[in-house]
């Protein structure tokens, strides 16, 4: 068999990194670690070959469109993260290495392209504890008060984004406004311990490009809709079980480990053709540089390591960021919630500055249906 690097088989295909690996994750093309670097792939010629002549021929563009939707190419044009190469990238910038010093605050600036940032006092009481039903309510609170985007220039959207965030600050870690806001979070669980590992997490987890809670962020202000608004489509998207709730599918894995074993635990979830959500990412074939950088962060609890090993060599994919995060969690004995606490902390950052670059853009976003239902006269 021959091999091509990821360069050679990007220029055969004539795509982006971020088909090719699409590609790779639904199985039509073959991957395997370079003996040379095992920090990148090579990607089966004979594949590769098939897949650019099927695709040589020009496609309907309905068809480009639904390809697009299920984790293809970008449906919108963004400068302000991407995945590549396996490294996640803030405006060029490698999160991983922003993690080893950044802040979340200095992160939004990054991703807002922005030159300051200040919290803003609360417009609501402080919830006793960190919660994403308190974010909720607050953010609904604001939609109706809160300016259109439609027609305001950046400095007035960025001085309103850091209030935004500081709504959402203020509901998930409540604090004082001139403290950081994973001290605040640590705080708030009095858990100082953690502080650092918190702020890595909030700075790997600040953007992801395209994500469905994003998109949901871009689709809502790209009508004119308020910025408060906008990051309240993208938490209320984020609790789905799919994306930021899938900590809730691990926890019980990681239940059952204990009482069974992992090795038991994983085969009864294959057995009943339920993929493990602890495992892999589409985008990340080599495996996902957030849970790396996490897992670096803290000692895992042995179930967690059990989990992981059995979970890796059974189902064939390194653990993720979802992973991570649960088992962050369970190692500084944090609340359940703290997942998608710091899942939603982190993201409206990175909500915002898609909200904002979308508001620039002028367009809205209006796809159509390709319908497939009976015509009139058909019975």
């Amino acid at each position: 068999m021959t091999w091509l690097t990821a360069e050679e088989a990007l220029a055969e295909l004539g795509t982006k990194p971020q088909t090719l690996y699409a590609n790779v994750s639904r199985g039509r093309i073959r991957a395997k670690a370079d003996p040379a670097d095992p920090r990148r792939s090579l990607y089966q010629q004979s594949d590769v070959k098939r897949l650019a002549e099927r695709h040589a021929g020009r496609r309907k563009s309905e068809t480009v469109a639904a390809e697009a939707i299920s984790w293809g190419d970008p449906v919108l044009t963004s400068a302000i993260s991407t995945i590549a190469a396996g490294r996640l990238l803030y405006r060029g910038q490698d999160a991983a290495e922003l993690s080893v010093h950044a802040t979340l605050e200095e992160t939004a600036l990054l991703l807002w392209n922005a030159e300051s940032f200040a919290c803003v006092p609360s417009r609501t009481p402080e919830p006793a504890a960190p919660s994403v039903h308190a974010a909720l309510l607050a953010l609904a609170g604001r939609v109706s008060a809160d300016l259109p985007s439609l027609g305001r220039a950046r400095p007035a959207l960025q001085m309103e984004a850091c209030s935004v965030l500081s709504t959402v600050a203020d509901a998930l870690a409540p604090g004082l406004a001139d403290h950081s806001l994973h001290h605040r979070l640590a705080a708030c669980w009095r858990r100082p311990e953690a502080a650092d590992c918190l702020r890595r997490a909030l700075v790997m987890l600040a953007d992801h490009e395209l994500n469905a809670s994003t998109f949901a962020v871009r689709v809502t202000v790209s009508t004119g809709a308020a910025l408060s608004a906008a990051v309240l489509s993208g938490l209320s998207t984020l609790t789905g079980p799919l994306h930021g709730s899938a900590w809730r599918s691990i926890d019980a894995l990681v239940e059952a480990a204990s009482s069974i074993g992992a090795e038991h635990a994983i085969r009864h979830q294959l057995l009943r053709g339920s993929r493990p959500v602890a495992f892999g990412h589409p985008l990340y074939p080599d495996g996902d540089v957030r849970a790396r950088v996490l897992l670096s962060s803290f000692d895992m609890p042995p179930v967690f390591r059990d989990v992981q090993r059995a979970g890796e060599e059974m189902v064939g994919d390194p653990v993720n960021a979802d992973f991570a995060l649960a088992a962050m969690t369970a190692a500084f004995d944090l609340p359940e919630e703290a997942p998608i606490i710091i899942f939603a902390l982190a993201r409206t950052a990175g909500w915002l500055a898609h909200a904002m670059e979308q508001i620039e853009s002028g367009h809205l976003i209006r796809p159509r249906a390709r319908y497939i239902g009976p015509l009139p006269g058909e019975s």
